[in-house]
């Protein structure tokens, strides 16, 4: 699951967040009775994911004798920056954080995550070259490694087998935007003015959208990194076939709203309850689906275009205020989760994809893509897609992205006209970080 959202942090966040990166956190790490040290992991992840995060959290704690982790599950990855905000601020914080690569850029640039470049050197068994390199890269901020990648995820395509058989739509209608449209559609059934199953339902957010945009051959800035590009043809076509699709063709739906990833589990119950023929979601929904009634398939490009979806790294963090016990207990938790068997089960378990290249090789992997074949489609598309956008402004071009979403999918506002909004908004950030 893939929501890329960094809030804007205040003035006066920002300098208790310096203040607090300054500073040393003296406090001896909490103890278990048996002595081990005892940490705190906070993820943003739920359903059968946060299962398998608890699952893993156990194998480690009863692999070894030195540590213990108790995992801390927040409503979100957005949950979770704020509340780290918060912990930094006061100077509580759990010793190990699944963030985002933004989040983790911004924390980084802030101070307040402790480098992991010491730990990784004097690890003999780390083996850096064997991580993927796209995602191991994601955790690299000026040189030093502020963050391993655990598992890596991209935006692909899902969609119900007997819902396409029976209309005699074959899976080659999704090689492009345009053709599963009219695959959509077709497949969209009506009772009257009311939709009792949509062709397809994108998933609610921005991603989707940037996703089609880049597909589209659009760009987020210029290449001398003076000019907002978000206004381009390229990006307002894009967006407004789905504004269209959605709220005038209605043949798309989105849900929206809710707690958490309210909207998500939603999205994926529709399909799966017979109201949508398909939907775009994470590589890690895989674990909440039934492939005997669906399978993947990679996002589309626009005719005359390649797909271009991001793939990202989803990296564990620690903040600079653990202490050393704190931060060597959190190192070994982090590798552990990253070693190739562990990555391994994580990608058969949850269809994120494996962060090791090794992972491949092992023999549970390869018997589990021979009768799983939807868990190679990931990792197909991670091979052609899209880096992840480090936002020069620190995350308010994405801000800036996110509210036109809104608009134009909730509000079926139009495409130029939000995007050009934000056009506007985006580019008074970027000059305001290019005049310093």
């Amino acid at each position: 699951m893939n929501k890329k959202i960094f809030g804007l942090v205040t003035v006066m966040m920002v300098a208790i967040l310096l203040i607090a990166g300054c500073s040393s956190n003296k406090e001896t790490a909490a103890k278990t009775e048996d002595g081990k040290v005892k940490i705190e992991f906070w993820y943003g992840l739920g359903g059968k994911l946060g299962e398998n995060v608890e699952k893993l959290i156990t194998e480690f704690n009863e692999s070894q004798d030195e540590v213990t982790v108790v995992g801390v599950a927040q409503g979100d990855y957005d949950e979770t920056v704020q509340k780290l905000q918060a912990a930094i601020a006061a100077k509580k914080v759990p010793a190990a954080v699944l963030l985002e690569t933004e989040p983790l850029n911004a924390f980084a640039d802030k101070g307040v995550l402790a480098s992991l470049s010491s730990y990784i050197e004097k690890e003999e068994n780390f083996n850096s070259d064997d991580f993927v390199k796209a995602f191991y890269e994601q955790g690299n901020i000026d040189g030093e490694q502020y963050g391993i990648p655990l598992f890596g995820t991209t935006q692909v395509l899902y969609y119900r087998k007997d819902m396409f058989e029976e209309a005699g739509i074959t899976p080659d209608t999704l090689k492009t935007w345009e053709s599963l449209a009219g695959a959509a559609e077709k497949l969209t059934k009506k009772n009257g003015n009311d939709v009792t199953v949509y062709g397809w339902e994108p998933m609610y957010g921005e991603d989707n959208l940037i996703d089609a945009a880049l597909s589209n051959g659009g760009k987020y800035i210029s290449e001398d990194g003076k000019e907002v590009l978000i206004d381009s043809p390229e990006w307002i076509e894009s967006w407004e076939f789905f504004r269209k699709a959605i709220h005038e063709d209605k043949t798309m739906a989105i849900h929206h709203g809710g707690q958490g990833w309210e909207y998500w589990y939603k999205t994926i119950d529709d399909v799966m309850q017979d109201r949508a023929a398909g939907y775009t979601g994470s590589s890690g929904d895989q674990g909440d689906l039934d492939f005997t009634k669906v399978a993947a398939y990679p996002q589309p490009g626009w005719e005359g275009q390649n797909s271009a979806p991001h793939a990202e790294a989803r990296v564990g963090a620690v903040p600079a205020l653990a202490s050393d016990e704190q931060k060597e207990a959190a190192f070994k938790w982090l590798t552990f989760f990253s070693n190739s068997k562990n990555t391994a089960q994580w990608s058969m378990d949850s269809g994120y994809i494996a962060v090791r290249k090794s992972a491949q090789d092992e023999p549970s992997f390869k018997e589990f893509a021979e009768k799983n074949p939807q868990i190679l489609v990931p990792l197909e598309q991670a091979q052609y897609a899209t880096p992840p956008f480090v936002d020069p402004t620190g995350g308010r071009i994405i801000d800036a992205l996110k509210i036109a979403a809104d608009k134009v999918e909730i509000e079926g506002k139009s495409a130029e006209v939000a995007l050009k909004e934000a056009k506007e908004i985006a580019q008074k950030e970027l000059d305001k970080v290019n005049n310093k």
